[in-house]
């Protein structure tokens, strides 16, 4: 086990192009962090300056306090696993997990043994023999982690390893994944743009855009209290619903204005808003699954014409337009509602406590 620390890092290419800005992140020993995030937005790039693949230009990167900027990918003591397993074909599984071994110069007998414990791991005794062409892709996903876990690295490093599998593969190896990273407690960094990976996954995550950080949480943190609009528009399925706003205050409370509805805030949300926005423009926002569909409601109540119903097995999404060029996503569960139908007029109530609000310009969160 290892503790990593990103200090500062900075990297910028010939060209001019600054893929990561000042990232700082600590990995404590044991923990699953995952970098998460849209193509391009520095995470592969940083993964990379870990494992001493790309050399930063600014920062430090060290782990247990010992600085390995310089040093090269070999000396790191950390393993890696690819998009891609690149597999060689004319080797069996044994020979994959047997060569990180052979390069340490282990004894026959301690290759053996970390064999044979890192296959049971694995769920792949009887697979030891089997060459790549035999194997399932969650197989061979498991083999390159095989060869990368035996050596017993200080840090676990794997960048999109599962993009390549189908749905119920990944999911598989993904269960397996989080077993053997508890059971063996390796620092792991994961890098994914899947967000149903990192919130399964992870310890703590590190949301990335345009290369600097936007929110370093817990799975449920980052769900339930983003730190600005693009958290909050990333995270979710759907994801959360937006709609540009002012805030006009009353007696003690206040009303959040929208177009076509106006939403109420309590006391302590009026306050909160006052305190950081004042009465600058707002977005205001709710995720699909905190509305609930009501009978349709009086002038400036928050409600609209339902436009398209998706039935997602025990659930409903539908799509409701609850202004001009607006449309929100409503997430219930089938036995929450009556039989919604394309055209119907409807209400929605927001959960209490669930209405989030975004400064227009910034784009941060007031409440």
């Amino acid at each position: 086990m290892a503790t990593l620390v990103l200090d500062q890092l900075d990297l910028t290419y010939p060209d001019g192009t600054r893929a990561v800005k000042s990232v700082d992140l600590t990995v404590e020993e044991g923990e699953f962090c995952v970098f998460l995030g849209p193509s391009g937005c520095g995470k592969t790039s940083t993964l990379r300056m870990i494992a001493g693949l790309e050399h930063p230009t600014g920062g430090e990167i060290r782990i247990d306090g010992r600085v390995i900027n310089k040093l090269y990918p070999g000396e790191r003591e950390i393993a890696m696993v690819f998009q891609h397993y690149a597999l060689y074909p004319n080797k069996t599984v044994r020979d994959h997990f047997e060569m990180p071994l052979k390069a340490l110069r282990m004894p026959k007998e301690e290759r053996n043994r970390r064999i044979a414990e890192t296959a049971e791991l694995l769920h792949m005794t009887e697979l030891l023999n089997a060459k790549p062409r035999q194997l399932s892709g969650g197989q061979a996903q498991r083999t390159a982690i095989g060869r990368a876990l035996i050596r017993r690295p200080k840090l676990f490093l794997l960048d999109e390893p599962l993009t390549s599998l189908d749905a119920k593969l990944r999911l598989e190896t993904r269960t397996a994944l989080k077993r053997l990273q508890e059971d063996l407690q390796i620092t792991t960094v994961y890098v994914t743009h899947d967000q149903e990976e990192a919130l399964s996954l992870a310890d703590k995550i590190m949301v990335m855009h345009d290369g600097e950080i936007q929110q370093i949480a817990t799975s449920y943190e980052l769900y339930a209290n983003p730190v600005n609009l693009f958290v909050a528009g990333f995270i979710g399925t759907p994801p959360m619903n937006t709609v540009p706003a002012d805030f006009v205050s009353e007696r003690r409370d206040g009303i959040v204005r929208a177009e076509a509805f106006d939403l109420h805030l309590t006391e302590q949300a009026a306050h909160a808003v006052q305190a950081a926005a004042g009465d600058g423009r707002l977005v205001a926002g709710v995720r699909p699954e905190d509305l609930i569909v009501t009978e349709p409601g009086g002038e400036r109540e928050l409600g609209g014409r339902v436009t398209v119903i998706e039935q997602q097995g025990d659930e409903w999404i539908a799509s409701i337009d609850v202004a001009p060029g607006t449309i929100w996503k409503v997430r219930t569960p089938r036995l929450d509602t009556d039989e919604l139908q394309t055209g119907q007029r409807v209400g929605l109530r927001i959960r209490p406590g669930r209405l989030r609000l975004f400064d227009a310009i910034s784009g941060a969160a007031v409440y």
